[in-house]
């Protein structure tokens, strides 16, 4: 048997398994055929040489092409980019009291949760639970995959797990939306009305301070003023989903500038939360936006 012949059958010998990764990860058999034969190619390409682990590499590279395929379904339907930002304060709690038991069957019951909720998922959210709490991927592994720290991977399934076991989707439903452009419309015309018809009375921005510290300001009026004399009015926001909420992302060139995240309680914004420190912007914005 040749080379090319030995690992051709090595392949095969796992395309059962990259198929049902596969088909987990993208809810459709064609999308897996085609993410299992990609991964193939790309292992021919290769010749094999230096991969001591075929499995856990032919998992990464399935990883990566599943991931690609999520991201580029989102983009045609113009669904925002997904950003692990840690704005947002993560409820962790609940989650690391789950014992083994409970993550076993979660991981039991995802066929049926994902029918349920794994469209409201972000790629990344999604990759990360279905690796890690199905296939029991190392989250290191994981990290490497979505171009994420561990921990940040961590936190993306954590949030999915939550989700799941609630049954429910991402709080950046259709109405958070309209409430956060209606906002970013008002404060591109300098509309003080418009933003007080959607900020919460008692609601509170937070963001950094240009020497450092922490800048806090409260009470709509005063979020208003902010909003129609600050800087960067009349420069393109792009959606994005900021720790699963809905938010912003501000691009100059291919230089990420500002993220913001909305919580909307109702029809209002209630915190509005920024980071524009430029060496945490470029940890967090993926190469491949720009």
């Amino acid at each position: 048997m040749t080379e090319a012949e030995q690992l051709a059958a090595g392949f095969e010998t796992h395309r059962p398994y990259l198929h049902v990764l596969a088909f987990r990860i993208l809810g459709s058999h064609a999308d897996a055929d085609d993410a299992v034969q990609e991964a193939w190619l790309r292992l021919a390409r290769t010749g094999g040489a230096g991969i001591e682990d075929l499995r856990g590499w032919l998992t990464t590279v399935t990883g990566r092409i599943c991931l690609d395929v999520l991201r580029s379904h989102r983009a045609r339907s113009e669904q925002p980019l997904e950003l692990s930002v840690g704005l947002l304060t993560a409820d962790t709690a609940t989650d690391a009291r789950a014992n083994p038991e409970d993550h076993a069957l979660l991981a039991d019951s995802v066929g049926l949760a994902l029918a349920v909720v794994m469209d409201a998922l972000t790629p990344a959210e999604r990759v990360s639970f279905i690796l890690h709490d199905v296939f029991e991927v190392p989250f290191a592994a994981i990290a490497a995959i979505l171009d994420r720290s561990t921990a940040a991977t961590k936190m993306l399934a954590s949030r999915a797990r939550g989700r799941i076991r609630l049954g429910t989707p991402t709080a950046a439903d259709s109405a958070a939306w309209e409430v956060v452009d209606a906002f970013l419309a008002a404060a591109g015309r300098g509309d003080v009305a418009g933003l007080l018809a959607v900020l919460a009375p008692e609601v509170e921005f937070r963001g950094s301070r240009p020497g450092g510290g922490t800048l806090v300001v409260r009470g709509a009026s005063e979020v208003a003023s902010r909003a129609t004399t600050g800087g960067g009015r009349g420069t393109p926001a792009h959606r994005v989903l900021v720790d699963g909420m809905p938010g912003i992302l501000v691009m100059t060139g291919s230089r990420p500038v500002t993220v913001m995240a909305f919580t909307v309680a109702g029809d209002v914004i209630t915190v509005i939360r920024a980071l524009n420190d430029p060496d945490r912007l470029a940890q967090i914005v993926p190469s491949w936006v720009a």
